[in-house]
């Protein structure tokens, strides 16, 4: 069986313009490369040719794999009030000394910006904090060792 992409509905239109926008534009774009490059004589030792094939074969591989992800997508309902940490949350931590963090999103996986906040609900942290309530401590598997947090705020 094949996985599920969890995602918001934002990020699944983004994904399906990008497809669009491979499919079309950018396409049509690899195509001009590679007749420019047929111009330039003999192909077997013509490099801006090798090298328009290579994206060419590279535009084919990212075209399948967001194709695969569309196709396998789960839009997670970000609507629904909880009390409970789950993928469109805003959570506010605080560390083992009190002080509170920055505030995180939490997300699928393939709308995560780590640099920016924007949590995936597949990290160690993500999983700790999936389910977790204001109040509760949660404890993160981490390299250096294993790290606890209190969930201070849940917003949608």
């Amino acid at each position: 069986m094949a996985k599920g992409y969890k995602m918001s509905q934002a990020r699944y239109d983004e994904l399906q313009e990008e497809l669009n926008y491979l499919k079309t534009t950018r396409s049509d774009e690899v195509a001009e490369q590679i007749k420019v490059a047929r111009g330039f004589g003999d192909l077997s030792e013509n490099s801006e040719y090798d090298e328009a094939k290579n994206e060419q074969g590279k535009l084919y591989s990212h075209i399948a794999e967001v194709e695969e992800i569309l196709q396998h997508a789960v839009i997670v309902d970000e609507s629904s009030s909880t009390d409970v940490v789950a993928i469109g949350c805003k959570v506010t931590v605080a560390g083992a000394d009190g002080k509170a963090l920055p505030v995180y999103t939490i997300v699928g996986s393939q709308e995560s910006d780590p640099m920016h906040g924007i949590i995936s609900e597949e990290s160690p942290f993500g999983k700790a904090l999936i389910g977790a309530k204001e109040g509760d401590a949660v404890t993160v598997e981490a390299p250096r060792g294993n790290i606890r947090y209190t969930v201070l705020k849940i917003e949608r």
